[in-house]
């Protein structure tokens, strides 16, 4: 007999909406995985049990009156401990200080509480959202559920060991140069980094780089799009945005099977000494050779982006974490790695930053250009397996941990510096039985056609039957 957690979350939102299951039965159920096994897979920081059980019994009150419902009424989530949260307090990953209750909803929170989610808590994340692996001080590192000696990957890594363990039906995440797709690839998982200003980042974020944006975290690709319809639009706040999908929805788009696409590949990664491992290798030609049985054009493209677009990425990813507002009585109380980051960002002068920023978005034009033919562009999600818990992490020579994350990650950040909206799917497992995911890459704005694609894809080889040990 199947359990709560082996409903997608359109499937729960279905039998919520047909009074089949209630809110409290699915709320209850989630918090008592959570109890049990979030010790090892560290997916929350924070777990908002009294509240999630007070909103359940709201939604269900409103299922008894047959009120209109959002489409996602009573279907639990959680919401990652970078955003802000009225009702709970957010800790950026750091033991620098504490918690920090600050009253505010950003945009995001708020449009998820419209659409009917019930949060359950804070997803881990590493110390403001900086390195690719979730080890965040004061908690346990969050697993991968495939191996518990290996990292849920980041900035993301909560939500997506929550997802991937059967904590959550899907999760929202935020992707400043992987951090969506990282977890999902080493988790299993569909990770959506949406295109720039198709989510609202209001109220906080100044949007000068550019390179932030949430997006979802889902088993299937179809849930995936349904958090995303919940997740877009702007805000009265927003001074840049995407247009809405035509045909009303990203869930209903994956309903429209494409064919005779035209995909370009490149598997050079951009990042000097990256190597890409035998098995992405492997998840990138089975990609390629399951693009073409379907009818799509596969073709090698000689990407323009090289190692100086990540040089470029380097130096505004240091500036941003330069210009955290954090205390100067606790700066020393923060991870090496965040030291270093800031210690360089601030000796970046502001003629560099300005030429790194117009040269980024001028060599960015210039991949555009050249991609302008194909419908989607495929690539490896990451140049290697998950990576042990800790094995990218280097206190000692922050400097190296920075090496050793942008070798695991070279494929990633191009494209928050272009804007574009790229997808990671799991189509491959290897012997170990360990995901590894390929990235779908769009034109700007279009991730429409990212989701008929990978819902093509995930019909001809469906992959949400794989489930853990732990599940």
């Amino acid at each position: 007999m199947s359990s709560l957690h082996d409903l997608t979350l359109l499937e729960q939102a279905a039998a919520v909406r047909s009074r089949e299951i209630s809110p409290v039965e699915l709320v209850d159920h989630y918090l008592d995985r959570i109890d049990r096994l979030n010790s090892e897979v560290g997916a929350f920081v924070f777990i908002a049990a009294d509240q999630a059980r007070a909103q359940a019994k709201d939604a269900e009150r409103a299922v008894t009156d047959s009120a209109e419902l959002p489409q996602l009424h009573g279907v639990p989530t959680a919401i990652k401990d970078l955003y802000l949260t009225a009702d709970m307090p957010t800790g950026f990953g750091t033991g620098a200080f504490p918690p920090q209750e600050l009253g505010i909803d950003e945009a995001v929170v708020t449009k998820l509480h419209a659409a009917g989610t019930i949060s359950l808590g804070k997803t881990a994340t590493p110390e403001f959202g900086a390195p690719c692996y979730t080890e965040p001080e004061g908690h346990p590192p969050a697993r991968t559920p495939w191996d518990l000696t290996c990292s849920a990957g980041g900035s993301s890594g909560g939500a997506g060991a929550a997802v991937a363990s059967g904590l959550l039906p899907a999760a929202p995440g935020s992707d400043g140069g992987g951090s969506i797709r990282i977890p999902s690839s080493v988790n299993g998982l569909v990770g959506i980094k949406t295109s720039r200003g198709r989510v609202s980042v209001a109220p906080l974020n100044s949007e000068i780089s550019g390179l932030s944006v949430h997006g979802p975290l889902a088993r299937t690709v179809r849930d995936a799009a349904a958090l995303l319809d919940a997740m877009a639009g702007p805000t009265t706040m927003d001074w840049s945005w995407q247009a809405p999908p035509q045909g009303g929805s990203f869930l209903a788009a994956c309903d429209d099977e494409p064919s005779g696409l035209r995909i370009g590949r490149y598997i050079t990664p951009s990042v000097p000494g990256a190597v890409v491992h035998p098995d992405c290798v492997a998840a990138y030609e089975h990609a390629s050779a399951l693009l073409e049985q379907l009818g799509h054009t596969v073709e090698d493209h000689a990407t323009t982006f090289g190692p100086e677009i990540i040089e470029m990425f380097e130096q505004l990813w240091s500036v941003e974490f330069a210009a955290l507002p954090i205390p100067r009585e606790v700066e020393g109380d923060l991870r090496p790695l965040t030291t270093w980051l800031r210690e360089r960002g601030k000796k970046v002068t502001a003629m560099a930053l300005y030429s790194a920023l117009g040269s980024l978005r001028s060599k960015a034009r210039e991949e555009l250009g050249k991609t302008a033919m194909y419908d989607a562009v495929l690539t490896p999600t990451l140049a290697q397996p998950p990576a042990k818990v800790g094995g990218l992490r280097d206190d000692a020579d922050p400097a190296r941990d920075f090496e050793n994350q942008k070798r695991f990650t070279p494929f990633t950040a191009q494209y928050n510096m272009s804007g574009q909206p790229a997808m990671s799917i799991p189509l491959h497992w290897t012997d170990e039985n360990l995901p590894i995911g390929i990235q779908l890459v769009g034109r700007p704005g279009d991730e429409v056609t990212l989701l008929r694609l990978a819902a093509q894809l995930e019909a001809a080889e469906p992959w949400a039957h794989r489930k853990p040990d732990c599940w």
